[in-house]
């Protein structure tokens, strides 16, 4: 039987130019082209995701994994290759990305779920379920800037996990904020992966919670696959070659 491919990824490239700081003030003063060095984060990089699968992606820092996220996500362009998502939405769920600092939890609310393709409607439909998860209380109706990271990342994870796209993108932030959070967090997103229905994509550097959430893991070094495959044969091989 086949399945249905929700994500498909081909022969993904993705760079970054990366400024020489000595080279602008001597281009700056010669009135010369500056010089740049162009950093390759993700190199041909492809693997599909069946719908309703769970992916982890494992790798060092600096390997691509958030770029290729962000790639997916719809947040950087793909210098060369191809992302197909078939028609399905997706949200990411990253600290730092999205939020409006200047305005309010609330505020980023509304706009956050408008970015996501729902209608303002809708988006107020769910607001109290999402205040409610985030249990921010009165910081709920004061700027962003004013939170802390684990603040941040609640309400990024309340968005994402109340408002559900069809594919949902996760980077590190089921590691951020206090312990009861964690788990509440870790609880629904188990309850949303139970969904056949919803593709997920998870970056983590928590070996125990992609053995147990995950279908497939995906070994990123160096902007590149290393190796993919069930779980508990990538995860095995990764933690001997990082030890």
């Amino acid at each position: 039987m086949n399945q249905e491919i929700a994500i498909e990824v081909k022969d993904l490239h993705i760079s970054y130019k990366c400024l020489k700081s000595f080279s602008i003030k001597r281009s700056l003063l010669q009135m010369k082209k500056t010089q740049s060095t162009v950093f390759e984060a993700v190199r041909g990089v492809s693997f599909t995701v069946p719908k309703g699968e769970i992916l982890g992606i494992v790798g060092k820092n600096g390997s691509g994994k958030s770029t290729m996220l962000r790639a997916i996500a719809g947040i950087f362009s793909a210098d060369e290759g191809i992302i197909d998502l078939h028609g399905n939405s997706v949200s990411l769920l990253s600290i730092g990305v999205g939020f409006q600092r200047e305005l309010t939890g609330r505020e980023n609310i509304v706009l956050s779920g408008m970015l996501l393709g729902f209608t303002e409607e809708q988006v107020h439909e769910k607001m109290d379920e999402i205040i409610e998860f985030a249990n921010l209380g009165e910081f709920i109706d004061m700027p962003v800037k004013t939170y802390s990271s684990g603040m941040h990342s609640k309400l990024a994870f309340s968005i994402t996990a109340i408002l559900e796209a069809d594919i949902m993108l996760i980077d590190e932030v089921l590691s951020v904020g206090d312990t009861r959070f964690k788990k509440k967090s870790y609880n629904k997103m188990k309850e949303l992966i139970s969904n056949k229905d919803r593709t997920v994509i998870i970056v983590s550097h928590v070996s125990e919670t992609l053995q147990e959430l995950c279908t497939n893991v995906l070994w990123l070094h160096d902007g590149q696959v290393k190796m993919i495959g069930a779980p508990e044969d990538v995860l095995p091989v990764y933690e001997e070659f990082m030890s």
